[in-house]
């Protein structure tokens, strides 16, 4: 599957799906056109039997910079832009298969939203992690609780502030930090050891961990 703003590439023998944000040009901002991209591959990956993980990368220099704030700015997207978006969140946090996300530079606001989303994080040495949106919109706060605590999720969440590779691992964002040219082969292998185990104990676990995380499927989500 090529779609003009995501780039797909079917499990193989291995089990493994990759899904790779492909607006470069625009530091891989979440549009509603990507974002409905990404649903749609992911809802088809959920039925592919013979998917058992997913990949998850960024084209370019840039992991993304967030959602596309030129949108925000067109009234007569308003009901399809906050459609899209609770759909995208939803179809992430609901996926019922470990995704592994290769963080391959800046992840800024719903970026780092879609790397806390996930189940596993690998970060390049040169990624980096902000919130610039804590000063004029919320923050996705359940899942990056959920995944670093209260404490450090609050100070992220509040103040906005930067963190590169080695303090998002030494906080526990990051499971591994690798040299940037490695980072999707690092998660590749990562999600290729997942997927060595049978799908339906992946599912089962999956459902766990969705359960444990406080989301119920289909209920109103309160991020």
């Amino acid at each position: 599957m090529t779609d003009a703003v995501i780039e797909c590439v079917a499990p193989g023998d291995e089990g493994v799906a990759v899904l790779t944000l492909a607006r470069p040009d625009k530091r891989n901002a979440l549009s509603i056109a990507l974002r409905d991209a990404m649903c749609g591959a992911l809802d088809g990956w959920a039925l592919d039997e013979t998917c058992r993980a997913v990949v998850i990368t960024g084209a370019g220099a840039v992991f993304s910079a967030g959602f596309d704030l030129e949108e925000f700015t067109k009234p007569e997207l308003a009901d399809e832009l906050w459609a899209s978006s609770d759909r995208w969140h939803r179809t992430i946090l609901e996926f019922p298969l470990p995704i592994v996300v290769a963080v391959n530079g800046a992840a800024y606001g719903g970026g780092f939203d879609l790397a806390v989303m996930c189940d596993l994080r690998v970060g390049a040495d040169s990624a980096v992690f902000a919130h610039p949106e804590h000063t004029f919109a919320q923050v996705v706060y359940g899942p990056l609780h959920e995944l670093v605590g209260g404490a450090v999720a609050r100070d992220l969440a509040l103040t906005g502030r930067r963190i590169d590779a080695a303090e998002a691992h030494e906080l526990g964002l990051l499971s591994r930090v690798v040299p940037t040219e490695q980072v999707l082969e690092a998660a590749h292998g990562i999600a290729t050891e997942i997927a060595s185990a049978p799908r339906d104990l992946l599912l089962t676990m999956k459902a766990k961990i969705v359960r444990c995380a406080g989301i119920k499927p289909g209920a109103t989500l309160d991020l």
